[in-house]
């Protein structure tokens, strides 16, 4: 008797990708997803292309469509002491990210200056006084609003996984900036989050972002990492390096009330294998962290639609991608972390060899369930 399809009794967003990682994305949906899911899947093309003919407006319809059904799931040396996950949660709004910044030609002065919406006066600093040929200047902000969402998000989040929470700022250069970051977080700690944490034996802290790197680079894992906006940016690639590769890291991106998430790889589109895939060369890419967006993705879908039989699914599909790996079948990347610089052809797989591995592992795993 053949698998009987599992029914995913709700909507999936799909935001298909660019390059070779699209190219990962169909052999994944073709053999790891489609062979043992009957879904309905709203499909939305991120692809440059696509963006680029719809002005970006196909962007905002699959974040529409995301905040409509919930779950979404977009396509995109080691350190011996980590031995846990460590998650960091980045604050994707403001700041640099939408900073206004401008060069400065000649002398002047430049100030800052903020205009209340009722009758209050005009509030002006002056920031700089340019008395030579010029230089650049920058303007960012940040709301109360949405870092307030960010603290309660970040520590629902600590709080589900049962890890300790630690923000990281530079608050005692940006005083005001950052110390409104630290002072919020305390707020919301403080108020809603203080006993919880105590109950579950973990803890949130408040750490200088310098002091946070040195002691992440220490420890052993196994806890969530606030971070603004350019931090959470910069760090991310920075711990999934010190993992081995980004190929191996899953990015989840939860909404405050934590109903409604996106699940994507967190790394880019890896230019440099698709140039030598169209060219039809051999590529080796990692699609771990691909693979585990599908499972991430289809887990929350199966929490939210209490569907056990997906959600076994998509523990068995983890379990094979690690499994697979653990037989010693991986793509060049990891092969290069086990076998050093002279690692052969013969010691890993290329891009589609590697899926089909998975997908093999996953048919033992289902069919010995199958069994029972």
């Amino acid at each position: 008797m053949g698998f009987q399809k599992i029914r995913v009794g709700n909507p999936i967003v799909e935001m298909d990708g660019d390059e070779m990682t699209r190219v990962i994305w169909k052999l994944i949906k073709d053999k790891l997803i489609f062979p043992y899911l009957e879904l309905d899947i709203k499909y939305f093309d991120l692809g440059l292309p696509h963006r680029d003919a719809t002005n970006d407006r196909v962007t905002i319809e699959s974040a529409e469509a995301t905040l409509k059904y919930n779950v979404a799931i977009k396509c995109a040396t080691i350190t011996p002491g980590w031995t846990k996950p460590i998650c960091i949660g980045r604050h994707a709004f403001g700041d640099q990210y939408r900073a206004t910044d401008t060069v400065i030609k000649g002398p002047g002065k430049l100030k800052l200056v903020f205009a209340p919406s009722g009758n209050e006066g005009i509030k002006e600093l002056e920031v700089y006084n340019f008395t030579g040929a010029g230089g650049i200047a920058l303007s960012m902000y940040n709301t109360d609003e949405s870092i307030r969402a960010f603290a309660e998000a970040s520590m629902n989040f600590a709080y589900q996984k049962k890890w300790p929470l630690y923000l990281s700022t530079k608050n005692t250069i940006l005083k005001k900036y950052d110390g409104r970051f630290k002072d919020i977080f305390q707020e919301v700690f403080d108020t809603q989050w203080n006993h919880k944490f105590k109950a579950a034996g973990i803890w949130y802290e408040h750490r200088l972002i310098d002091d946070m790197v040195a002691y992440a680079l220490k420890s052993d894992g196994g806890y969530v990492w606030a971070c603004k906006n350019y931090d959470g940016d910069v760090q991310s690639d920075f711990l999934a390096q010190g993992f081995g590769s980004l190929g191996l890291m899953t990015s989840v991106l939860v909404c405050p009330d934590g109903k409604t998430i996106e699940a994507e790889a967190a790394h880019g589109t890896v230019t440099r294998h698709y140039r030598v895939h169209q060219k039809g060369g051999e590529t080796s890419t990692n699609s771990i962290a691909s693979i585990f967006a599908w499972s991430r993705g289809l887990a929350h879908r199966a929490k939210l639609d209490g569907n056990a039989r997906l959600l076994d699914f998509t523990e068995k599909l983890e379990a094979a991608c690690i499994g697979t790996v653990e037989l010693g079948k991986m793509t060049k990347d990891l092969a290069l972390l086990v076998h050093g610089p002279k690692v052969s052809r013969s010691q890993y797989l290329n891009t589609e060899e590697f899926i089909d591995a998975v997908a093999e592992e996953l048919r033992t795993r289902l069919s010995s369930q199958s069994k029972l």
